[in-house]
């Protein structure tokens, strides 16, 4: 039976984590009480003297037609930044499209207490990053979105034919997308060095962006402080978000060195002949 974290059962299309109880249930594993306390619980739907529930660790809804259906184990749910996220939800996503033939996504935390979503993919041909990152926007919230995508021949697997997640390597440019465009001036080659630095990556083309390359508010911030003790000069945050390119970064940053001042204006939406529509912050 799926029950909720309260051992209630959950209704109909909920998914809960899955309860087995009966008389093949065995009294625990052998020698381990420490594992046997948790996960062989008393049955209190039952009224048989000693007998329990299995916790399964995993995740299954009951179907309108009474079967139950799995969907993975319960440690593919994992929280980011106050989100509470379904690995597998990610993984079937990015597998329904035509030319991703296998994908397998993972937490990983390269830098202490930085924890992001990477997706590992194995393609049928060369995809662009930006393409692959259009057809996920469509898909899934933001938050449900990797913050790098690492392109593989093939999917390590242990002898025994799971995922050697171990053996995923950390995004890198070498396992992103390739044909990066490279530093074509003294402003896109200095920017290049700071993004590696801050991206921990070892090289960025001046057209990647920023967020696609595993970027957050977080790492913007510390970007943005490097920039200013580099070159002087001060981007204002929101210029990340309109300007996510070493390429327009560098532009930014040619224009203020010729006096040009910067707008506090962040456009949402550029194209259209409506009449523009503008929000204020009340603090002003």
């Amino acid at each position: 039976m799926p029950n909720n974290h309260h051992l209630q059962p959950v209704p109909i299309g909920i998914r809960g984590e899955l309860y087995i109880g009966g008389v093949g249930i065995p009294r625990g594993y052998r020698n381990r009480p420490n594992l046997t306390a948790p996960n062989f619980i008393q049955n209190q739907f039952s009224n048989s003297k000693g007998s329990r529930l299995y916790k399964t660790g995993d995740l299954a809804p009951y179907l309108r037609d009474g079967n139950i259906e799995f969907l993975g184990s319960i440690d593919n749910q994992v929280k980011i930044k106050s989100f509470r996220i379904e690995i597998g939800d990610i993984e079937a996503t990015l597998l329904k499209h035509p030319q991703i033939r296998e994908a397998v996504v993972i937490v990983r935390e390269d830098i202490p207490g930085d924890k992001c979503l990477t997706a590992y993919l194995v393609t049928l041909e060369q995809l662009a990053l930006s393409d692959l990152s259009s057809f996920l926007k469509t898909k899934v919230p933001d938050y449900m979105m990797p913050s790098a995508f690492v392109f593989l021949d093939a999917i390590p697997m242990t002898p025994h034919g799971t995922v050697a997640r171990h053996a995923l390597p950390a995004p890198n440019a070498s396992t992103q997308e390739a044909g990066a465009i490279a530093p074509r001036n003294i402003f896109e080659l200095q920017l290049d060095q700071i993004w590696s630095e801050v991206l921990k990556i070892s090289s960025v083309g001046v057209g990647d962006n920023f967020f696609q390359l595993g970027g957050h508010s977080m790492l913007a911030v510390r970007l943005m402080a490097s920039i200013k003790q580099q070159f002087g000069i001060y981007l204002p945050l929101t210029t990340l978000f309109t300007e996510p390119t070493i390429e327009s970064q560098a532009i930014l940053l040619s224009d203020a060195t010729h006096g040009q001042p910067f707008s506090p204006v962040v456009p949402i939406e550029k194209a259209g002949n409506l009449p523009p529509f503008w929000c204020v912050h009340p603090g002003g």
